[in-house]
């Protein structure tokens, strides 16, 4: 991916290197009451959503979220100085692709923040923990990124490459435009009131619809500065495949249950990025219709 030109964004927090967690002054209470197959079970679960875990942590423990605003040292250099650049670029690229298309339709693009962690930090739902994965959290309008999730991705999931980091903090930033536009709101609410099987269906279509979105930024992010080098594409849709539900379900084990996905399939996951990238049209990332 050509990323190296493009100009970075203003909107990145790094609390990396921050050596613990602060929190009212006291020490930080991870789970509550939960006892620690609860706690495995909500990081799975929240890993899949990709939601903080404190969303559903919150409401079974009664705790009320809290937002670090404190400055953070930052990480000294190497290979992690490298990715939050990375990183940087990609979501001033966002920016960028979001603004045009928000304004193309007569609306203002409000940017995300996106803050780099390592291992767990506050976020504006509560506490994260870098071992759920990247997030994207409606209370603050922040995505939440742990860079060794990278690695993880790379090593775990078989998707190398820089295209296919881009493509994960696209799809979280697709969670945001989701939330401007007012689809996660409504999908929380109809959630509400569903039983188990539709709730999981609604996530599906959510996560599907951050797919394609993820896909439109690709398309015109190439169109207007040539991002996608040979290869990139291909990176992509590993991704993409790597983490579909029915992979993860047979990776750990269990019999692929379409009723119990949370996210789609890798075949669902791959055609919906594919559609955004091809059309670059957010109107044909209606996965609701």
């Amino acid at each position: 991916m050509e990323w190296r030109s493009g100009r970075r964004s203003s909107n990145v927090e790094d609390r990396r290197g921050m050596g613990g967690m602060r929190m009212g002054g006291g020490a930080m209470r991870v789970g509550g009451g939960i006892g620690g197959l609860g706690l495995v079970g909500i990081l799975v679960v929240s890993w899949l959503l990709g939601i903080d875990p404190s969303m559903i942590i919150g409401a079974i423990d009664g705790g009320a979220p809290v937002e670090t605003r404190q400055e953070l040292p930052r990480q000294g250099g190497g290979a992690g100085d490298e990715q939050a650049e990375f990183t940087s670029a990609v979501l001033a690229s966002t920016e960028d692709v979001w603004h045009e298309l928000f304004q193309a339709d007569g609306q203002t693009y409000q940017e995300p923040g996106l803050v780099l962690f390592t291992d767990a930090t506050q976020s504006g739902c509560g506490f994260a923990q870098g071992a759920t994965g990247p997030f994207y959290c409606p209370g603050d309008r922040k995505v939440y990124l742990d860079l060794g999730f990278f690695d993880e991705l790379s090593q775990r999931f078989g998707a190398p490459g820089d295209f296919a980091q881009a493509y994960v903090i696209a799809h979280e930033v697709g969670h945001h435009v989701q939330n401007l536009l007012g689809i996660l709101p409504q999908v929380h609410e109809a959630q509400a009131g569903a039983d188990r099987a539709s709730a999981n269906a609604l996530s599906v279509r959510v996560e599907l619809q951050a797919d394609c979105l993820a896909g439109v930024w690709a398309n015109r992010a190439d169109r207007s500065r040539g991002v996608i080098e040979p290869g990139d594409v291909e990176e992509a849709l590993d991704a993409a495949a790597s983490v579909g539900d029915d992979r993860i379900m047979r990776a750990a084990g269990r019999r692929a249950s379409p009723e119990s996905f949370t996210h789609g399939s890798s075949e669902q996951r791959v055609e919906w990025f594919t559609r955004g990238l091809q059309s670059g049209e957010v109107s044909d990332c209606n996965t609701f219709g």
